[in-house]
């Protein structure tokens, strides 16, 4: 399968742990209608070396739903490419483009700027953007809006519970604003990051 993009789409960054994992929900309850995986990420230490083994849920729905939203997505992840062999296949998404943070990768900024932030601005290249994580914060708000000629939605997802409808209805709105199916005509092209977190 290809990525299914619609011309002129805004496009949708993912992140995975957080809105498509929800990580920091009880560990001894699995949320409703998710599925769980298993991913090998490294080995334990000693003769026998067994691997470790990371707990992933996933809701298979979130899937169709994206792919719904008429938004070109791309994987903003630590998991970059590891996203389409792990993460695609049980949400029923085709393989997308990621991006490729490099030596950025986990590094933290002195300006408190997140990591990811000035590598997905430099994919957007000024294209109308929604990023969904949970770990952004007002400097990468401030960072946008100076460094973004385009439209850019910063939705935080809460960890604890992924995402949700009115996290769909948010990324919908913004897309039909910006170039998605049903887009408005009218709609203001500078108006979209959100200043206080959407905490789900």
């Amino acid at each position: 399968m290809d990525s299914g993009e619609v011309a002129g789409a805004p496009l949708l960054f993912l992140d995975v742990d957080g809105p498509l994992n929800p990580y920091a929900a009880q560990p001894e309850r699995r949320p409703a209608g998710y599925t769980t995986i298993r991913v090998p990420f490294g080995r334990d230490e000693g003769p026998l070396g067994r691997a470790r083994m990371l707990r992933v849920w996933l809701n298979p729905a979130h899937g169709p739903a994206l792919l719904g939203l008429g938004c070109a997505l791309v994987w903003a992840t630590t998991w970059m490419d590891d996203a389409n062999r792990w993460i695609a296949p049980v949400l029923d998404l085709p393989r997308l483009p990621f991006v490729d943070f490099g030596e950025a990768l986990l590094r933290e900024r002195p300006d408190g700027v997140h990591w990811k932030t000035t590598a997905i601005v430099a994919y957007a290249g000024g294209r109308p953007f929604a990023w969904v994580d949970d770990e952004q914060s007002a400097l990468d708000h401030a960072y946008v809006a100076a460094h973004h000629a385009g439209p850019a939605l910063l939705h935080h997802v809460d960890p604890r519970v992924g995402l949700r409808d009115g996290d769909f209805e948010a990324l919908a709105d913004f897309a039909r604003t910006h170039g998605g199916p049903g887009a408005d005509t009218d709609g203001s092209p500078d108006a979209d990051a959100d200043p206080d977190p959407d905490l789900g």
